[in-house]
């Protein structure tokens, strides 16, 4: 029996401005933090780059023609911050929104609801030289920034996420260092966290007042993690986790307060003087809907041999992640896809009143175009079947979710995996730029048509 979607469900694709455009220097844009660390030797395997990418500056509306081919009822993309202020602050850069205006134009022409993220990781360099998110100035430079694309674009942008992953930004550029800027100071990543949260309250203010009927959102990368045994010492480093990976968002977002046990956690790396009277006030706007990404889940416990370097874990630096089993994804990710109906059910559990979309999900896997042009991935559509009948459970249980976006559209930069690793429903040929249809995206294609799973 076929498994239908609400009327109203969106049901979209993916992407990421600097994962996708190339063009890094065309049109007065200026360089992004991923610019200078992708170009730093030993940063990205293979030494690769953004900067050409998939090319979709150039592309976009053979791009968009495939979108409106595939069907999806919407697009969700970023816009380049440097695109459109090339240092960070000042006067647009009309040739930089221009590109989105076509954009955004185009996605209209074909009936598709374009879904704006903000800040998809690519602050501008100028801003990580005056001293990137650990300063609260950036924060004040993003709410300019975010009023200005409201401003063009929100007559006909409705739905606006104001970050992607804040804590990838936060911890993997600012504590581990594996992505940009690639900073290593656990104290700076906790200020970071913090100035992203300021940064999406005062920007959630601006696009409001400059797009009256906007819808506002943020993408969390909520992590769904578990404890390893019934132990009091394995469900500790669970809390321990679950604070620095999740309430430190989840919790000033949506309550207006840190947790005080992320605070005790963390009281040995920082004293959280950034946190000024008034700011959690501002943090804590009205959200029209959440937006949550998931991939896979952990299971940790009280480690053993200590500390680790370099973890992206403030102060939860001694606790062990065990290692996936399998199946596994092209990433080394484990396939659960129960996984996502608790992890959506837990939402709506603490925070019944607010919707819920699944703003990215999809896997990689080693893709190959065989000779015959065709690019056969059936993992990826067992991957997305199981994922999409897990969201249903969560549906039937009563769960407000309002839409599924699978990553990627393409194939794309990979961040510090460089090109090696492909999440597309299309194919993208490197050498030439050329996008193939993969099996599962005619797998998506019959399912945004459909409405339904079989």
């Amino acid at each position: 029996m076929a498994v239908a979607f609400p009327p109203a469900f969106r049901f979209g694709a993916a992407t990421a401005a600097y994962q996708i455009e190339g063009a890094v220097a065309a049109d007065g844009r200026g360089p992004s933090i991923w610019d200078v660390f992708s170009h730093a030797p030993g940063r990205i395997d293979g030494g690769d780059t953004g900067d050409t990418a998939c090319g979709h500056y150039d592309r976009m509306p053979a791009d968009v023609a495939l979108l409106g081919d595939l069907g999806v009822d919407a697009y969700r993309f970023s816009i380049a911050w440097p695109r459109v202020q090339p240092t960070g602050s000042g006067k647009p850069n009309p040739a930089g929104l221009a590109f989105y205006d076509r954009l955004v134009d185009e996605l209209a022409a074909r009936g598709i609801e374009p879904v704006a993220t903000v800040y998809h990781w690519d602050l501008p360099q100028a801003l990580e030289e005056a001293g990137g998110w650990p300063d609260r100035a950036v924060a004040e430079r993003f709410a300019d920034y975010a009023g200005l694309v409201a401003q063009a674009l929100g007559d006909r942008v409705k739905l606006w996420c104001t970050l992607n992953e804040p804590w990838c930004s936060a911890f993997l550029g600012y504590a581990s260092g594996v992505h940009a800027p690639g900073r290593r100071e656990p104290a700076a990543a906790l200020a970071a966290a913090h100035h992203l949260n300021l940064a999406h309250g005062l920007g959630a203010q601006a696009i409001r007042a400059a797009a009256a009927d906007a819808q506002v959102s943020v993408v969390l990368n909520v992590h769904a993690v578990k404890a390893a045994s019934d132990s009091a010492a394995d469900h500790a480093a669970c809390r321990r986790i679950d604070a620095v990976g999740n309430r430190i968002f989840l919790d000033p977002l949506l309550d207006g307060s840190y947790p005080e046990d992320l605070l005790a956690d963390t009281a040995g790396i920082s004293d959280w003087s950034f946190v000024r009277d008034g700011d959690l006030a501002l943090i804590r706007q009205p959200l029209d809907l959440l937006g949550v990404n998931y991939y896979k889940t952990d299971t940790v416990r009280a480690a053993a041999a200590g500390p680790a370097a370099n973890t992206p874990w403030v102060g939860a630096d001694d606790v062990e992640f065990l290692p996936p089993t399998g199946p596994l994804t092209d990433m080394g990710w484990n396939i659960e896809p129960a996984g996502l109906t608790g992890l959506l059910a837990g939402l709506h559990a603490r925070w019944p009143g607010l919707p819920l979309f699944v703003a990215e999900n999809g896997a990689a896997f080693p893709d190959r175009l065989d000779a015959d042009g065709q690019v056969r991935d059936p993992q990826r559509i067992d991957y997305l079947s199981r994922h999409l009948e897990a969201l249903t459970a969560a549906l039937a249980a009563g769960v407000p979710v309002r839409g599924y976006f699978a990553w990627s559209l393409m194939d794309n930069f990979e961040w510090s995996l460089g090109y090696a690793k492909r999440f597309g429903l299309f194919y993208t040929d490197y050498a030439t730029g050329e996008r193939h249809w993969k099996d599962s995206a005619r797998w998506y294609q019959k399912l945004c048509r459909r409405r339904a799973l079989p």
